[in-house]
């Protein structure tokens, strides 16, 4: 029997493929959308007195509250805040509201954690990672996520070891993910305990040039003396480089609660919070770093392994705000398009080129990206541009049918769409299931998204709204 087992399989394509993308962004989303009303109004003020920056903080404090933040971490905040709010920088300032708005960023980001916090991957291979929590909060399948991105950003070739002997098919449901997606799994050694295992896992790993161990430990339903016990007992065994606790976004306060316990039995040295894309309130990432001085490093934002993001204070600041997140977009849009493509298209761009083929090449990287919503929930404003997207009556349908009318062209029209004429129009209406007007309109709105790139390409970007989306764009799709 071989030491570690490897399968090469591709990675399920259940789940949704927008959750990388829209997942960090929903988390703060009533949080961003509180703070953009607030901030609207400062920022409309010629001038602002002591009075209009009270209220301007308790609307804050009222905020953070209801996103679930801790009271006493919301109580700092605005205590850092006003000494400054109401300085006399402020009073003297031209543009008081914006000067308000980059405080609180800079408190946020503080908050937060300052800057995002490194792993520790300097000891001597295999390198252990301890993973930590209760039941249910998705370990497991952070296990996996955190192999394939230290695999994919650190070339590190990691070995995936369940020490759960408890949870029923806990060892088989981590050996499949390891299957799925091509990761190294210990061989599962039936009535081992987990420090054998622990033990076992050590020497498999140095004789298979693993870097990395990562160990799944069992979970239980709540806290309590056998659970800890266990841990101290294998963290002695291990020494890990990491004790990182993954906790469930979703639970609010209770994860605040739980992260402060285990960070007393058990010395944490990170966070990973999971399910950041079904929480809207965003409570527990903004509490978690003053509460229990252990920095967030990773946030798990879909089911599927490519769905973990980096923790970066400064871009969380940024969304929660309503300012936006452009250098996660652009990033993200640099790993899936490749090198190669990026280039491609930075000389089509330069050229002033811009096909109905590099059309279709964008709207399927805005599909991959989390379609118009994902997208845009890194703008600026994102409250502002959904608003302009419902008034113009934008849905995600409109990709998947803009779609399919350029894949109804023919090759050469796709080059050319001036040629399409009459007739041309009705056949590919007819190839794409819609109809002459609908046809019209996308010819429309691709000649003013060509205009668009030929000025980009000549660094003119006047026009380009830093408020939203450009209402001319708006108007050709409805």
């Amino acid at each position: 029997m071989s030491l570690v087992t490897k399968r090469s399989t591709l990675v399920s394509e259940s789940s949704p493929t927008n959750a990388i993308v829209v997942g960090c962004c929903k988390m703060f989303e009533n949080l961003t959308n509180k703070f953009e009303e607030i901030f609207s109004s400062l920022k409309k003020a010629p001038s602002l007195n002591e009075k209009q920056v009270e209220e301007g903080l308790r609307s804050i404090r009222q905020a953070l509250l209801e996103a679930d933040v801790a009271l006493p971490v919301a109580k700092k905040l605005i205590e850092n805040i006003k000494p400054k709010a109401i300085g006399q920088e402020i009073v003297r300032s031209t543009t008081p509201g914006q000067m308000i708005v980059k405080i609180v960023y800079d408190e946020l980001v503080q908050l937060l954690g300052d800057k995002k916090s490194e792993l520790n991957l300097n000891a001597v291979p295999p390198v252990s990672i301890l993973l930590v929590g209760l039941q249910g909060s998705g370990k497991t399948t952070t296990a996996a996520k955190l192999a394939q991105y230290l695999e994919k950003n650190n070339k590190k070739k990691s070995l995936l070891v369940s020490l759960d002997i408890y949870r029923p098919a806990a060892q088989e449901q981590l050996k499949i993910l390891g299957e799925q997606n091509s990761i190294q799994t210990l061989p599962i050694v039936k009535d081992q305990l987990p420090n054998d295992i622990a033990r076992r896992a050590l020497g498999a790993a140095s004789l298979s040039g693993s870097d990395i161990i990562i160990f799944d430990t069992a979970g239980r339903t709540q806290i309590d003396l056998s659970m800890m016990s266990e841990i101290k007992e294998l963290k002695s065994t291990l020494t890990p480089s990491e004790v990182m606790l993954v906790a469930d976004s979703l639970t609010g306060q209770v994860a605040v609660n739980i992260a402060t316990e285990f960070k007393k039995a058990v010395d944490l040295t990170g966070i990973i919070l999971t399910r950041v894309d079904g929480d809207g309130r965003g409570g527990a990432a903004v509490s978690m770093k003053f509460t229990t001085g252990v920095p967030i490093k990773f946030l798990g934002v879909g089911e599927k392994i490519e769905n973990f993001e980096v923790f970066h204070p400064d871009r969380i600041a940024n969304r929660i705000l309503g300012m936006g997140d452009i250098v996660s977009l652009v990033e993200k849009a640099a790993e899936d398009l490749g090198e190669e493509n990026i280039k491609k298209a930075e000389e089509n761009l330069k050229k002033g080129n811009f096909s109905m083929q590099d059309y279709l090449t964008q709207l399927r990287q805005m599909k991959k990206m989390g379609g118009i919503e994902g997208l845009m929930s890194f703008m600026p404003g994102v409250s502002k541009i959904k608003s302009q997207m419902d008034k113009a009556g934008v849905d995600e349908k409109i990709v998947t049918q803009n779609e399919a009318i350029i894949l109804s062209m023919t090759k050469k029209e796709r080059e050319d769409p001036k040629i399409i004429g009459g007739s041309r129009r009705k056949r590919i209406a007819n190839g794409s299931g819609t109809d002459v007007a609908t046809i019209n309109k996308l010819l429309k709105q691709f000649k003013m998204m060509s205009e668009m790139m030929k000025k980009m390409s000549k660094g003119n970007l006047k026009g380009m709204s830093d408020k939203g989306i450009p209402p001319e764009l708006f108007n050709q799709l409805k």
